[in-house]
């Protein structure tokens, strides 16, 4: 009898492993992207390496690789299909719109435009004091006419500017050393380090006329993989916009993820200044209540509009192109 139970035990046991084994499935293999950035590092970008760091976008099952364009810019590479997202600039954008380029716009970075124009002290309480100035610029059309625009709306002579194609690397040095006398910059970055080395004259574009409240940055993804693909897509999104949400809650240590992050090791030894833009730009990233990454549609379509009515692109963007906020969750 014992004999009988000990087999029938064995045999059990036998089953029941068998059982399990054949229940146990292999976790998925993580899904391969890649984000591709505008420029080297900066705080715009903090929330996606925090999303890396903190591993929120292993959590969706993704694999994530973050690069910056060797050949070509971020949207060129995006629309060609060789990276799933990149970041860009919706007055950059305008051309790919026009030449019908696959790309679609999936999350605002900032909720406000933070552009505007740096002078020395005292020579820019207006936009009519760029009479005169050398203004640095890479000649792009919409920032040349937003410029000329700003300047005879405030009763200046947008024809007495004169128009220099450089840009320096810092724009509160060139300012300093009359290399240039005003340039278009964004606040969080070239504005945050003029604060930190003197004291300059600032105009927010859109302080000027509400339809300069652009989006910059935005996150853009490449048409096919939002179609083909579009659960990774918000998967993405949804680990971006937690780490975004953890650097308003936690600028200083988001700040020193960045810093960590960066491969070019530019920002090492600058801790201070990319705490003080990290500081900055974290009450930014949300600024009216509404979730991260929202695109409101009247925002986005008023400036193209405008471009268009003053002749700053040729051809008219139909209303509603190249955004789209059902990727956010």
């Amino acid at each position: 009898m014992k004999k009988l139970m000990a087999v029938l035990l064995t045999l059990t046991l036998a089953f029941s492993l068998a059982a399990c084994a054949g229940n146990t499935t292999k976790p998925a293999e993580r899904k391969k992207i890649t984000l591709c950035l505008d420029y080297t590092p900066n705080t715009n970008h903090t929330g996606i390496f925090v999303a890396q760091e903190k591993e929120y976008f292993a959590d969706e099952n993704l694999e994530v690789e973050i690069i910056q364009p060797e050949e070509g810019t971020a949207t060129e590479l995006c629309a060609a299909g060789k990276v799933q997202l990149a970041i860009d600039f919706q007055d950059y954008l305008a051309p790919s719109y026009i030449q019908g380029l696959g790309i679609t716009a999936v999350a605002a970075i900032v909720n406000h435009n933070t552009a505007g124009i740096l002078a020395r002290k005292g020579e820019l309480a207006t936009p009519k004091g760029l009479e005169g100035d050398k203004y640095a610029t890479y000649m792009a059309p919409i920032e040349l006419a937003m410029t000329n625009y700003l300047c005879e709306k405030a009763g200046g002579d947008s024809s007495k500017i004169h128009y220099i194609q450089d840009y320096p690397t810092n724009a509160a040095e060139a300012l300093s050393n009359h290399v240039f006398d005003s340039l278009c910059i964004y606040y969080a970055w070239d504005g945050i380090n003029a604060e930190m080395t003197g004291d300059y004259d600032f105009v927010y574009y859109k302080d000027y006329d509400s339809v300069f409240d652009y989006y910059s940055p935005v996150i853009i993804a490449n048409n096919d993989f939002l179609k083909n693909d579009t659960d990774t897509a918000k998967a993405a999104l949804r680990a971006i916009k937690k780490g975004y949400e953890f650097a308003i809650e936690n600028p200083d240590e988001a700040a020193d993820i960045l810093i960590r992050s960066d491969e070019t090791g530019a920002l090492n030894g600058r801790e201070e200044f990319i705490k003080k833009s990290q500081r900055w730009l974290s009450e930014k990233y949300i600024e009216d209540g509404k979730q991260w990454g929202y695109i409101d549609p009247a925002r986005w379509n008023g400036f193209y509009k405008w471009c268009f009515e003053n002749k700053a692109i040729d051809t008219e963007i139909p209303e509603n192109t190249g955004f789209s906020n059902d990727y956010l969750s």
